[in-house]
C-alpha cells in the first residue's frame, strides 16, 4: 500500500499543468506551459515537442532556469513560452509538453518523460479558401466565471474544435474580454498585500483549468475587459461594496499590478496587433481597456496605430474589441461611448474606406448580429457579439442581460454631427430568424437558485469566411455550450439557420 501511494505521489494530477497555444501565424506557433497552481515544483528538465501526421519535427527543451513567473513577489507558480519557426502554411500540427521524471528505485519509479499536457493547431493560411472546399473560421467567446461551469464549456468547445466540419472548425480563438472575474466575492476586500496577489493568482488558475481544453486548441488571442482588473476599470466610484477597498491607494496600486501581470504574461494580450489572411482579409485586435484615462480609451501612440489600420485597409478588416461599437449610453459605467473623441475619430476611419468592416466584440452578457452603414463610401459595419460562455452566480447573477434591438439608429446625434453623416437605422434582422432576430436565447431564472434573473444562454460564436466571386461570404454560428446533440455530443446551434452576408 506504501509503494502505491508513493508512485502516486510521483505521478500528480496533470490538470493543473497548462499548454496554451497563443499567436499563430502563416509560418510560427507561440506556447505558453507551466502552471499557476502554488503547489507544483518546478522541474529540473521539460520539453515540448511539436509533431505533424504524428512524425516529430522538432524539440524544444526547457531547463530550470528559463522558467518565469507570472505573478511579481510570489515564489511560487511558473511558465515558459516558446516560439516554433519555419512552419508551413496552412497546416495541422500537434504539441506536447513533457517533464523528466528521475529515477526512484524505493518507489518503482524508473526514469522517463511524463506527457503533461496536449495540443493541436493550425497554422494561417495563405488565402482565405473558396466556397465550398474549406473556410477560415474565428471562434469568439468572452465573459467566463468559472463556478457552476464544471468543464462544459471547454469539453463543448472542444467537440467542435475535433468533430465540427470544415466550415465551422474554429482555427483561432479570440477571447474578447472577462476570462476571468477578479472581482467577485467579499474576500476582494482585503487589504493585505500578499493576500491580493495570491487571490488575484489563484483566480486565474481556476479559470484556465477550467478553460484548458479550449486553451489547447488552436491559436488564441486574448482582450481583457474591466473584470481582468475591477467593475469600470481604471475608476474606483463604483458603490459595489466588494470594490471599496480598492479607494484605499496602497490596495489599488498592488491589485492594479497583480491584475497587469495577469494580463501581460497569462493572456499576452496585445496593446493593437493584426494580421493578415493573404489580400482578402485584414484581423486587427486592441485592448481598449488596460490603458483607459478620464478621456481616452487608448494612449495616442498605440490609437494611431489602431487608426492607420482601420482608414487604410484595401479588404473588409475584422476588428476585435472588448466592448461594442453599437451601443446606447451607459450611465452606471463607462463603454466606449463615453470616450467621444476617440470613438468618433474610431468611426471616421472606419467609414473612411470602402470595404465592410466586422466587430468582434463581447461584455454585455448578451449575444447579437446587427449592421448598418458607415461612412460615406458604401462600407458597413457588421457587429457580432458573443457573451457570456459562462454566467455569473448568486448574487453577482443578478448582472445578466438579453438581447435588444437598441439604439435604432447609428451613428448618436453628437458623433452623427461631428462626422457629418446621416443616422442610419440599425438593421437588427428582425424577420431573419425563426426566433424572429439573429439574438442568442435566453433563459428563465429562479429567486433562491444560483441563477436569480433571465439570462442569456451560455455560449460561443464560429465567424467563418470563404472566397466568392462576388466577394467574401461570412457565415456566423452560434453554439449552446450547456446543450449537446446526442449525437457527436455536439454544442447546440442556437440560431435556427446561419447567419450568412458577403463582404465587399
Amino acid at each position: 500500500m506504501a509503494r502505491s501511494l508513493k508512485k502516486a505521489d510521483a505521478y500528480t494530477s496533470t490538470a493543473q499543468w497548462s499548454l496554451v497555444i497563443h499567436r499563430v501565424s502563416r509560418h510560427s506557433v507561440e506556447v505558453w506551459v507551466g502552471t499557476l497552481f502554488p503547489a507544483l515544483k518546478m522541474p529540473e528538465r521539460a520539453r515540448v515537442r511539436l509533431f505533424r501526421e504524428d512524425r516529430e519535427v522538432r524539440t524544444r527543451h526547457i531547463r530550470k532556469q528559463d522558467w518565469n513567473r507570472p505573478f511579481t513577489g510570489m515564489k511560487q507558480r511558473f511558465f515558459a513560452v516558446l516560439t516554433f519557426r519555419g512552419l508551413d502554411a496552412g497546416s495541422e500540427y500537434r504539441l506536447e509538453f513533457e517533464r523528466r521524471i528521475e529515477a526512484e528505485p524505493r518507489a518503482g519509479i524508473k526514469r522517463r518523460w511524463q506527457r503533461l499536457r496536449s495540443g493541436t493547431f493550425r497554422t494561417l493560411p495563405s488565402r482565405v479558401p473558396e466556397k465550398g472546399r474549406d473556410a477560415f473560421t474565428i471562434g469568439l467567446g468572452s465573459c467566463f466565471y468559472h463556478h457552476r461551469d464544471g468543464g462544459r464549456a471547454a469539453a463543448s468547445y472542444k467537440a467542435l474544435y475535433e468533430r465540427g466540419s470544415k466550415t465551422v472548425r474554429p482555427d483561432v480563438t479570440v477571447l474578447a474580454g472577462d476570462q476571468v472575474y477578479l472581482d467577485i466575492g467579499f474576500d476582494s476586500l482585503s487589504l493585505i498585500e500578499k493576500e491580493i496577489r495570491e487571490r488575484i493568482a489563484d483566480d486565474y488558475a481556476l479559470h484556465w483549468q477550467a478553460l484548458g481544453s479550449m486553451l489547447s486548441r488552436g491559436g488564441t488571442w486574448m482582450l481583457p475587459d474591466d473584470h481582468e482588473y475591477w467593475n469600470d476599470y481604471p475608476f474606483t466610484d463604483s458603490l459595489l461594496p466588494t470594490l471599496l477597498a480598492l479607494k484605499l491607494p496602497h490596495v489599488r496600486k498592488r491589485w492594479t499590478k497583480a491584475a497587469y501581470d495577469g494580463v501581460r504574461n497569462v493572456q499576452r494580450s496585445p496593446v493593437v496587433e493584426s494580421f493578415t489572411i493573404g489580400d482578402d482579409l485584414s484581423v486587427c485586435l486592441a485592448d481598449l481597456r488596460s490603458y483607459r484615462s478620464e478621456h481616452e480609451f487608448l494612449p495616442e501612440a498605440p490609437f494611431k496605430t489602431l487608426l492607420d489600420w482601420a482608414g487604410h485597409r484595401d479588404c473588409p478588416g475584422v476588428l476585435v474589441i472588448p466592448q461594442p461599437l453599437i451601443v446606447q449610453q451607459n450611465r452606471f459605467e463607462r463603454n466606449l461611448r463615453s470616450y467621444g473623441t476617440q470613438y468618433t475619430r474610431l468611426l471616421e476611419a472606419l467609414g473612411s474606406v470602402s470595404h465592410d468592416v466586422v466587430v468582434l466584440s463581447g461584455d454585455v452578457h448578451f449575444g447579437r448580429i446587427a449592421d448598418v452603414p458607415i461612412g460615406t463610401r458604401g462600407a458597413r459595419l457588421v457587429e457580432i457579439i458573443s457573451s457570456p460562455m459562462s454566467n455569473l452566480t448568486g448574487l453577482n447573477g443578478l448582472a445578466t442581460s438579453v438581447a435588444t434591438d437598441r439604439p435604432a439608429r447609428f451613428p448618436h446625434d453628437a458623433a452623427s454631427k461631428a462626422l457629418g453623416w446621416q443616422p442610419r437605422e440599425v438593421n437588427y434582422y428582425k424577420n431573419g430568424d425563426a426566433g424572429g432576430r439573429f439574438f442568442v436565447q435566453s433563459r428563465k431564472g429562479r429567486w433562491l437558485s444560483a441563477y436569480p434573473r433571465t439570462r442569456t444562454r451560455e455560449h460561443v460564436m464560429t465567424v467563418s469566411f470563404c472566397r466568392r466571386a462576388a466577394g467574401l461570404e461570412m457565415t456566423v454560428d452560434a453554439w449552446l455550450l450547456r446543450q449537446r446533440t446526442q449525437v457527436g455530443h455536439m454544442p447546440v446551434r442556437s440560431f435556427t439557420r446561419p447567419f450568412r452576408t458577403v463582404l465587399t
